[in-house]
């Protein structure tokens, strides 16, 4: 994907109906989008534009793969997407966005998804996001638990206790 002109969709050209488009994005899509969350995937797009008298009714189904960082080692780590979304975008005056309807502005007619597809995609992601148990890598999670706190305050209970401390331990019910 060179650009993402394709993904802008000229409502003043469509159909009274539906119509559906199908997009595949690669790596190159979200390089382009230079968005923080995904940066990597693999994902199949097709939006249903439903044209009616004042307005259009769009559905967007997305499913595929996205690369993103796991949450304890930081490596890359294949994360599915499948999620279906609704919008709808009329035209106005100028372009905005509010909630699920979109102004497109009358004189252009254009409607960009780029980047409203990649918000469905990163709304799509888990909020915690973490390799199978064992595939994390062995070196981070080595690290890990070389400077947990847990491990740092079992080394501490062997050695003596300032005394300050074991006054305020005493203080525990």
């Amino acid at each position: 994907m060179r650009s993402l002109e394709t993904l802008k969709i000229d409502l003043k050209d469509l159909k009274d109906g539906v119509t559906t488009l199908e997009y595949d994005l690669d790596n190159s899509y979200f390089e382009y989008i230079e968005a923080p969350e995904v940066r990597k995937g693999n994902v199949h797009v097709v939006i249903s534009v439903n044209k009616l008298s004042d307005y259009f009714e769009l559905e967007f189904h997305t499913e595929g793969k996205v690369m993103i960082p796991c949450d304890i080692c930081l490596d890359d780590m294949e994360q599915p997407i499948s999620t279906d979304n609704r919008l709808v975008a009329r035209f106005g005056e100028e372009n905005s966005d509010d909630d699920d309807v979109v102004t497109v502005d009358e004189n252009e007619g254009m409607l960009d998804t780029a980047w409203l597809i990649y918000e469905f995609i990163a709304l799509a992601i888990p909020i915690k996001h973490v390799h199978a148990p064992g595939k994390c890598n062995p070196a981070m999670i080595q690290a890990l638990e070389e400077h947990s706190a847990d491990r740092s305050s079992d080394e501490e209970s062997t050695k003596a206790i300032d005394p300050r401390w074991e006054k305020l331990k005493s203080l525990k019910i």
